[in-house]
């Protein structure tokens, strides 16, 4: 039978995609107050962050966390993901932000805030396609 979560990771990777982007293109905005600029990291992230995502998927898709035998509980596994997630996103922000408005301080206000925002869209993100089965033969947990 054929893997079909590449499907599934794809269709993660887009709609998180569209939720993080919005949000980063708002948050740069209010930090720099130029909506352009915002605009500009937002569009850069598009790309970095699509790529960064389907690999964090990809990684996350073969872990096999267990304790004492027993599968991690799902609420963990998605903490756990959305802590790993953020670590690298954020840090992709950063360096992004710095490198579009020169001001390395600028990139680290956006990234730190956005560590906020973006850890709780994440968080729900997760606990939504962990009720779909879309691109899944059978549900792991």
């Amino acid at each position: 039978m054929k893997d079909k979560s590449y499907k599934r990771h794809i269709a993660k990777s887009f709609t998180w995609r569209i939720v993080a982007t919005t949000d980063t293109i708002l948050l740069s905005w209010l930090i720099t107050g130029n909506p352009m600029l915002g605009l500009k990291i937002g569009l850069i992230e598009v790309i970095t962050k699509m790529v960064l995502y389907f690999i964090h998927e990809r990684v996350w898709y073969k872990i096999n966390l267990t304790k004492d035998g027993k599968v991690l509980e799902s609420k963990k596994r998605h903490v756990a993901k959305t802590v790993t997630w953020r670590f690298f996103g954020t840090l992709d922000t950063i360096v992004i932000a710095w490198l579009i408005t020169g001001d390395p301080l600028i990139g680290l206000k956006i990234g730190f805030v956005e560590v906020i925002t973006k850890m709780v869209f994440y968080y729900f993100h997760e606990r939504i396609w962990y009720k779909v089965n879309y691109g899944l033969d059978q549900r792991k947990n």
